[in-house]
């Protein structure tokens, strides 16, 4: 593998410290505190590599000043995928290893990179060699990695990697506690080596120079399963490398407690929550502890996941990788928007399963998205907790629910008062949104007395994942989870304005929002989305009309409103409004025919609607829509 650029230096040239000491004086504060970056200058095809390229002119031109890294091109559009800092330590670790910047990867997680290459190998049907020089195995719970992932692996300790011989048809995996300087090259019959690091977490160093198959299932791996090594934790290695004063997160005193009580008061649940790096690391936990649920229950039946094909693409490319790996268990669909309705297309599915004696695991977003709509909950609960047939005529095994409630997280879903309550249900949302106000990205999940008995599944998987929430998310939750609650209120308040004055200038805009009764219910969501009202004669002429007005809008509300308009998937912020096409960023990788490219926009409790609404206006005069 080609690295993009190459600095013909090494840490020990005087003038690159130099500069990464100039540059971490001069560091924007945005590059610590931000969630998800700059979408107007981030190039996804060129990832990383682009901000690399530009970074490294600065250095040669001696530009590190703030205003001048402010304006580098985002490295990625969210820090559980990576960041500028984990790029530039990356860069830097991949110098003092002599590879291309490719080829080293940062986690959050110690295991997990070993995880991922186990998940690559057994796919692939690859043996496994796991060397490590410590005085404790790498790996934690060794038990379930063999029975529930069926990871196979030959794991020894040696003293020095200078004892790994060499093997055919295997990888080799060499697991240390270096200090970051360390060059971790030393030995050939060394396909990748992770670094353990005490407050980073781990990175890996591929060695190989072909190993474009294996840079990319790590870092799949990384994006859909486990998180990117932290800013704050990225800045602590970097300070450690250019010798300057460093200082490690610790918990707040209550930090634990006080975030733990505002989960189970906003759900309403009354078991210990469990919290994780992201929201995709909590999902990921939650998902692996009903499917050893499943096989412990109900051994040999085949599991079935029910998600909707046009959810978030994480979960949707997150629960396929599952069922990929995983023998016996698949994907059942569950259509919920688009004039679907989510309970009649559940029990269609539920009755599927139950006639081939399955096993199934309901994942839903409640509210949905893009299109932001909520069922009839009693009669979801009704469905879910009906009792069915297998075609043998036994009665079929009961379905777990998984909520995902990330649009509306104060809704007790998880109380004894719920129409949930007889269904064992877990709900989870992601803390970058409401939780935090996009200060971090911490996920957490909590359960209803039925399904309470799961916890400590889903626990011990969160644990082997080593993808437990770190202090300064914490911290960070326990600041501002408090007042959740009220910002939830206000920001719908701004919402339900917005949609109406969008209502009164253009009636011929489709709007998806929920209704007055269902906001009376709780249901108070910050995001709505609209399709645009275009003629056409054929439906695909139709369709084609609206995205590319669409994509109009958003480009015209953020270019009128720089400084408040953002091109983002996120909402729940405290200030400014949020817009984007969900086909082109949350759906991801979603099949092209269940994406959805309506505009989807969020609203923060600081949002001046009237302004947008004129904005609005001038957009329909432009585009004679009015």
């Amino acid at each position: 593998m080609q690295s993009t650029w190459y600095l013909e230096t090494s840490l020990n040239n005087t003038a690159l410290h130099n500069s990464i000491k100039t540059l971490l004086n001069n560091l924007p504060q945005d590059w610590v505190q931000l969630t998800t970056h700059r979408l107007d200058i981030y190039n996804e095809s060129a990832a990383k590599s682009e901000f690399l390229a530009e970074l490294n002119n600065l250095i040669a031109t001696g530009e590190l000043t703030p205003a001048k890294l402010d304006e580098l091109p985002t490295a990625y559009d969210y820090i559980r995928l990576g960041h500028q800092l984990s790029s530039l330590l990356e860069w830097l670790l991949a110098e003092i290893n002599q590879v291309a910047d490719e080829q080293v990867i940062t986690f959050a997680s110690k295991t997990m990179p070993i995880l991922a290459l186990l998940r690559q190998n057994a796919i692939e049907d690859k043996a496994t060699h796991i060397y490590y020089d410590g005085n404790f195995s790498p790996l934690l719970d060794e038990d379930r990695l063999n029975n529930v992932y069926g990871y196979q692996y030959q794991l020894t300790r040696v003293s020095s990697p200078l004892d790994i011989l060499p093997l055919e048809d295997a990888t080799v995996i060499y697991v240390t506690q270096q200090p970051p300087t360390t060059d971790l090259s030393r030995n050939p019959n060394i396909d990748a080596t992770i670094n353990l690091h005490d407050v980073l977490g781990s990175y890996m160093v591929i060695h190989a120079d072909d190993s474009i198959a294996t840079v990319a299932a790590v870092q799949h791996v990384r994006r859909r399963e486990s998180i990117a090594a932290s800013p704050v934790n990225c800045l602590f290695v970097l300070n450690e490398l250019a010798g300057l004063p460093t200082q490690a997160t610790e918990l707040e005193d209550e930090a634990a407690i006080t975030v733990a009580n505002c989960i189970r008061d906003n759900t309403g649940s009354e078991s210990a929550p469990l919290i994780a790096t992201s929201g995709l690391s909590i999902q990921y936990a939650i998902l692996m502890g009903l499917i050893e649920d499943a096989q412990t229950q109900h051994p040999n039946k085949p599991i079935r996941i029910v998600l909707p094909p046009n959810c978030y693409g994480g979960t949707n490319d997150q629960s396929r990788r599952v069922a990929e790996l995983i023998p016996g268990v698949d994907i059942v669909d569950l259509l919920v928007d688009g004039g679907a309705d989510l309970v009649q297309s559940l029990e269609v599915a539920l009755n599927a399963v139950a006639e081939i004696d399955g096993v199934p695991i309901v994942l839903a977003e409640i509210p949905t998205n893009p299109r932001v709509e909520v069922p009839d909950m009693a009669a979801l609960g009704e469905t879910l907790s009906k009792t069915r047939l297998t075609n043998k005529t036994n009665t079929a095994v009961e379905p777990t629910f998984m909520v995902d409630q990330t649009f509306c997280p104060d809704v007790k879903l998880l109380h004894g008062d719920s129409e949930l309550k007889s269904v064992k249900t877990i709900s989870f949302s992601s803390g970058s949104k409401f939780p935090s106000g996009g200060r971090c990205i911490a996920g957490y999940c909590a359960a209803n007395q039925a399904g309470s008995d799961l916890m400590h599944l889903i626990s011990a998987h969160l644990r082997l994942s080593d993808n437990a929430a770190q202090f300064h998310q914490l911290n960070i939750l326990a600041e501002t989870m408090p007042s959740m609650p009220e910002r939830i209120v206000k920001a719908y308040q701004k919402t339900r304005d917005l949609v109406q004055r969008i209502q009164t200038i253009l009636p011929g805009a489709k709007i998806f929002y929920v209704s007055d009764g269902i906001a009376e219910r709780g249901f108070k969501p910050s995001v709505f989305s609209l399709d645009l009202p275009v003629e056409a004669d054929t439906v695909e002429e139709k369709q084609s009309l609206q995205k590319e007005l669409n994509k109009k809008l958003i480009q015209f509300m953020i270019e009128r409103h720089p400084d408040t308009c953002k091109n983002c998937v996120s909402y729940g912020q405290l200030k400014g409004s949020y817009w984007t096409i969900p086909a082109t960023s949350t759906q991801g990788t979603t099949k092209e025919d269940d994406k959805d490219y309506v505009v989807r926009t969020s609203v923060s409790p600081a949002t001046d609607v009237a302004l947008l609404a004129e904005s609005f206006k001038d957009f329909c005069e432009l585009h004679d829509l009015v």
